[in-house]
């Protein structure tokens, strides 16, 4: 297993155990396959562990495998503090300990804002007293490191980052996403402050593997080098000094082995330029059936209203490359789980977004057009939702 270090120079595995797809059986966890697997990441060199408050049953599970085997001190756990949730301080501190009696532990080493989309949002945390409630804890070693996971674009991302005087931080990242979300920007950024960067969705959820269209499965068959379309996703991160852990939510021995065999022998700056050629080939073919032609380069941004116009339309792409769920959950998490919603409703057409476009895009057209497919009745419903919960 290859090492990168975290701020203070603590080895973190190149590849991380995602905690949120353990195996299942008739709808629980399997203990027992669950159990075979950590024990079999942490036999191959895996230290770094992540989990959060709102997967199911995942702190308590992994909480219970660690200590009955005895490598609790071992390695290292990620969990995440589900903000949206908390509306006191008082609440904050009974969640945390609630996390410290599921993980059976009594010390956090990597401890994360979850889904931090916001600079208003850390404000109204900072407000309830966040940021004494985090140098408390660190002083007393109940957590030892503080980040955040983000999804959203790289202009809020890199507001983040300068928001606070983080340890770490998490992003979505993969050579799908290299100009949306954080993207290759944000990475820099964030590397450029001296934080490490925990990578999430290398595969776009398994995208990037299973449903791959014809035309990239077979510039990759066609590849001189024998990887397989996951290897080579991993590759390319692993390819960039930046990147210092990539989570998988690995569920099978046979995925844990392969992911632990490419994470050990890839190295920074490993791929050669043919090798980029043809991955920039494999996104032309995935992308072949984007509605919108955007790069994500931000130009179009401030919007008046604050729309979130490159992640708008990267959901609205994503609808069509990937499925009318993975369009609906991107969207969701780039435009309500903020402390003002983003949505392209937001709109009212004064134009001067499509001013700075280089791409020349009709944007407020195909803001409407993203509204209609996008914003259906179950994205009423939760925007309902979130509004109700931000009143408490």
């Amino acid at each position: 297993m290859n090492y990168r270090n975290d701020k203070y120079g603590n080895p973190i595995s190149a590849l991380g155990f995602g905690c949120m797809r353990f195996p299942r059986k008739q709808g629980r966890i399997d203990f027992e396959e669950t159990e075979k697997q950590i024990l079999e990441s942490y036999r191959l060199g895996v230290n770094y562990y992540d989990t959060a408050y709102i997967y199911p049953g995942s702190e308590t599970v992994l909480g219970e495998i660690l200590e009955k085997n005895g490598i609790r001190e071992k390695v290292k756990i990620a969990t995440k503090l589900p903000h949206y949730l908390i509306r006191n301080m008082q609440a904050m501190e009974r969640l945390f300990q609630e996390q410290l009696k599921r993980l059976r532990t009594d010390y956090v080493d990597y401890y994360l804002m979850h889904m931090l989309c916001d600079v208003d949002t850390w404000q109204r945390m900072k407000d309830m007293g966040i940021e004494a409630w985090l140098e408390e804890k660190k002083k007393s070693g109940a957590i030892r490191q503080v980040g955040f996971s983000y999804h959203g674009n790289s202009d809020m991302f890199c507001k983040l980052v300068d928001a606070y005087d983080w340890d770490f931080c998490q992003i979505q990242y993969n050579y799908m996403d290299e100009h949306t979300q954080a993207g290759r920007r944000g990475l820099n950024h964030a590397h450029d402050k001296g934080l490490p960067v925990i990578i999430m969705e290398p595969l776009r959820g398994g995208k990037l593997v299973n449903n791959l269209p014809d035309e990239a499965r077979k510039i990759f068959s066609d590849s001189l080098k024998n990887h397989t379309p996951a290897q080579w996703a991993f590759r390319w991160l692993w390819d960039q000094k930046e990147v210092t852990c990539v989570l998988s939510g690995m569920n099978s021995m046979e995925m844990l082995r392969d992911n632990v065999q490419t994470a050990s022998t890839a190295a920074v700056g490993e791929l050669t330029d043919e090798d980029r050629k043809m991955l920039k080939a494999v996104e032309r073919a995935i992308n072949a059936k984007l509605k919108v032609p955007c790069t994500g380069c931000g130009y179009c941004m401030p919007c008046p209203k604050g729309v979130d116009i490159p992640g708008t339309f990267a959901a609205y792409n994503r609808r069509y490359t990937e499925g009318k769920f993975s369009g609906f959950r991107e969207y969701f998490m780039c435009t309500l789980v903020r402390k003002n919603h983003t949505s392209a409703s937001n709109c009212i057409g004064c134009g001067k977004c499509e001013k700075h476009c280089p791409q020349g895009i009709q944007i407020r057209k195909e803001l409407e057009n993203a509204r209609k497919e996008l914003e259906g009745p179950l994205y009423r419903i939760m925007k309902k939702g979130v509004e109700i919960l931000k009143i408490f």
